[in-house]
């Protein structure tokens, strides 16, 4: 055993300290009692001298140097009773010292932790701006179960290791140590020693505030509340139906308008001019790609490393909130794109974070993403399912949004996703199936709909993997909604078609009709359409000027109608030409053409006509909303349908749509509808107002008795070319 000095510390201990190699830094520095009395140990590299105060400021004694790299020490004539100043080159500092206080975290959050049921684990992670004992500060906890040593370096240490290493919390693997003096603002980030010997310097995981790259520092984010003026939403919010319209605005916020020098918009900015040009617009909601802080932009948020903190290219936490209630006060809802499938392996990140695998696999069979090189959570681990949903509630409690998109979905319910033969590990049967992200996912649903009333948890999943809307209870899922993107592939496969040939593709615009009803599904027409290659929607579709324009007018008819809640991305709502780009904004020039102005005006009446007509949301999800009049006309491309407004397909309220997908006018074309009376036509995609050729029905149309596709009554309509057209039932003729 090693001899004590006067001071009643080994030498190796002291050693150990001074080289940023002891773990339990409690154990030697702060007060300790010893023959002599209160031994007063502390680390200060670089100091010239470090005295002992009393708390009115009065010299008490100092401490003497035992080690070169500045540990200090004496004994206290107060005690325990005492703070320190600290003579620098050109400073003298006074502080508590933090090694006085005894352990921070209190046994209920231990308790949490370790069942991995802290469900507010920002306010216990992270950094925490407090006052301890009449000294404010700022109290430190981060997760490193594998780590010999965890300090918490920023710019009030010198982003020195020495200064402040940190308490273990055995048994949770949790260090935390409280810094004095510093505040709001602060940077930090933790250094690791592993158990092999490396040192690596980390930003935190629960950092709820950071720098922007190339940057990689987290930032202490005060803990006042944010003033909110929602109340009135979120009342209502919780009484959320199925039946309500939804249309959705999905906004790339780095790309949807810029600076002319290329400076990015700030939310108070967005606030002054995307919420007020979605609301115009009539959308109900938008839907942000992801604005959780990431490395790279070329990602578009994809590749988040900050689960906890907003992109700081666009402002502060508070500027953010104020922007979300903005939208809440304007009577829009706001849906965040969330990604716990993968993370980028930065090394200041989550990527072996203690040296270990920590937040992923150790296996690349299971932990890494070879599509986009990136990890893959371990869902199996109590302390990352904890993680991840403390991180998807944080965005709907804190930031009061209304719903968490979840990308990529698929990726994790399937072991072999993007994987050959020999390069997936399967499940414990022998299955394909994740069972922990499942089970994780099913956890994620119960959780919001528990503690967040009305908010939706919306699924972005291409298989057709069963139940992903259904309940929990019901061996579903739980997810509120589903993106349908088997629709939107055939849809669009079918619009790029020469409408000449389109009557070879005709399944193609029916066939989501044989599984709609399955699913609690939006129509997507995402981002992910429109780049790589891909062009945009209007650059999808076939023909000349005049054709392409009257394309994308026709289909927009067509999805708006169809059962589905609705989903389009930015630029599309005016026929953006170029391919999206997200490094320069929209092409709004595009807005002095009357053509793209007029596929803007449509976007604008269809969602007025969408939430106008209970017919065109309220049944979205049950079949007897739905009614196929004409479905099989493949020579003329031309398609029929009706929706109801309740499950009766009671006439009233109801609409009869008819989509012509040729440039062919169709004269005296007769159509079966659901009632007797006049049908007026109250949207025609060929309006003059739209840059269409104005062909059409300008008075109501009294149906008559004649039967037709399986109804009593039918009208006799004129079909205009390329365009699809609205009716709905005006009155009984008795």
């Amino acid at each position: 055993m090693s001899r004590l000095d006067h001071h009643g510390l080994e030498p190796n201990a002291v050693s150990a300290i001074a080289e940023a190699r002891h773990g339990d830094p409690f154990s030697v520095l702060g007060p300790h009692d010893t023959f002599q009395g209160v031994s007063v140990r502390t680390i200060q590299p670089g100091a010239r001298r470090v005295v002992l105060i009393a708390f009115d400021g009065t010299e008490r004694a100092e401490l003497e140097r035992i080690h070169p790299n500045g540990v200090f020490a004496g004994v206290s004539p107060d005690g325990r009773d005492y703070r320190l100043r600290i003579y620098w080159d050109s400073d003298v500092q006074e502080t508590s010292d933090p090694y006085r206080l005894g352990p921070l975290l209190g046994e209920t959050d231990i308790y949490l932790l370790a069942e991995g049921r802290q469900l507010r684990l920002a306010e216990c992670l992270g950094a925490q701006p407090m006052t301890i004992d009449g000294t404010q500060g700022v109290r430190f906890a981060v997760w490193a179960p594998n780590a010999t040593r965890v300090s918490v370096i920023g710019s009030f240490n010198a982003w020195d290791g020495r200064r402040h290493p940190m308490r273990v919390r055995h048994g949770v693997g949790v260090w935390e140590l409280f810094v004095p003096d510093i505040g709001p603002g602060s940077l930090y980030r933790f250094e690791l020693l592993t158990r092999d010997g490396r040192v690596l310097d980390k930003a935190d995981p629960l950092a709820k505030q950071v720098e922007g790259p190339p940057a990689t520092a987290s930032i202490v984010l005060g803990s006042e509340p944010f003033v909110w003026h929602d109340a009135e939403w979120l009342g209502h919010r919780g009484d959320a139906r199925e039946d309500r319209p939804i249309a959705i605005y999905e906004v790339h916020t780095q790309s949807w308008r810029c600076h002319p020098d290329g400076r990015r918009y700030l939310w108070r900015e967005f606030g002054e001019s995307l919420i007020p040009y979605v609301k115009n617009l009539g959308f109900t909601h938008i839907e942000l790609m992801p604005v959780m802080a990431h490395p790279f932009g070329g990602s578009w948020g994809y590749q988040p490393l900050s689960l906890f903190a907003p992109l700081p290219v666009h402002g502060t936490p508070a500027e953010f909130a104020a922007f979300v209630d903005q939208c809440h006060v304007a009577g829009l809802g706001v849906i965040l794109d969330w990604v716990p499938a993968h993370f980028p392996t930065d090394v200041h990140g989550m990527v072996q974070f203690d040296g270990t695998a920590l937040y992923e696999h150790a296996d690349p069979r299971e932990g890494f993403h070879r599509d986009w090189n990136t990890l893959i959570y371990n869902f199996g681990r109590t302390e990352v399912r904890n993680f991840l949903i403390a991180s998807a509630l944080y965005w709907l409690d804190r930031y009061h949004a209304d719903a968490i998109r979840v990308d990529a979905v698929a990726s994790m319910l399937y072991r072999d996703y993007s994987r050959g033969e020999g390069e997936w590990i399967p499940n414990r049967y022998g299955g394909r199936e994740n069972l922990e992200a499942i089970s994780f996912l099913k956890e994620l649903a119960d959780v919001i709909r528990d503690f967040v009333p009305g908010a939706m948890l919306i699924a972005e999943e291409s298989t057709a993997w069963p139940g992903v809307t259904a309940p929990v209870e019901y061996r579903g899922l739980g997810f509120s909604h589903k993106w349908n993107m088997g629709w939107m592939h055939d849809t669009l496969r079918y619009m790029q078609h020469d409408p000449v040939h389109r009557q070879y593709h005709h399944d193609d615009m029916t066939f989501g009709l044989i599984y709609a009803f399955t699913e609690h599904f939006i129509l997507p027409i995402s981002h992910d359409e429109v780049v790589h290659g891909k062009g945009s929607l209007l650059g999808k579709m076939p023909g000349d000027y005049w054709q392409a324009f009257a394309n994308l007018r026709t289909y927009l008819g067509f999805m708006w109608t169809q059962p589905g809640k609705k989903l389009l991305f930015m630029g599309q709502e005016f026929g953006q030409l170029a391919e999206w780009n997200h490094d320069r904004e929209l092409d709004w020039f595009h807005l002095g053409d009357s053509n793209h102005r007029g596929i803007q005006i449509l976007i604008s009446d269809l969602n007025s006509l969408y939430r106008r007509k209970a017919a065109l949301s309220s049944t979205d999800f049950n079949s007897s909303g739905f009614t196929w009049i004409i479905g099989d006309d493949r020579a003329q491309s031309v398609f029929a349908w009706a929706r109801y407004a309740n499950q009766l397909q009671s006439p009233v309220d109801s609409v009869v749509v008819v989509s012509n997908f040729t440039p062919v006018p169709r004269l005296n074309y007769r159509i079966g509808v659901p009632a007797s009376g006049s049908w007026l036509e109250c949207l025609n995609t060929d309006s003059e107002r739209y840059g269409g050729s104005g062909v059409g029905n300008g008075t109501a149309i009294s149906a008559n008795s004649t039967h037709s596709h399986g109804f009593s009554h039918s009208i006799v309509v004129t079909l205009p070319p390329l365009a699809t057209i609205v009716l709905e039932h005006v009155r009984s003729s008795g």
